[in-house]
């Protein structure tokens, strides 16, 4: 089934939010475990992980949409 533009459009837009949410969620983590420990290097170590995550799941996206526009 053919996807509308707009329905197009929303699901690329979702690829705009995707990076910089997942970013933001692993610095939110690190800097509220920094707090409970007292340390200041776990901010780092999961805005990291969160930054690895979102490219995770944007080439996820982008294989997933490829592999279905080649059918």
């Amino acid at each position: 089934m053919k996807k509308t533009p707009m329905a197009l459009a929303s699901e690329y837009m979702e690829l705009a939010f995707l990076l910089p949410a997942a970013s933001f969620v692993g610095y939110a983590i690190g800097h509220l475990l920094d707090k409970a420990f007292g340390t200041h290097y776990l901010y780092v170590v999961f805005l990291i992980l969160g930054t690895v995550a979102g490219f995770v799941q944007l080439i996820r996206k982008l294989t997933r949409d490829s592999a279905n526009d080649s059918q």
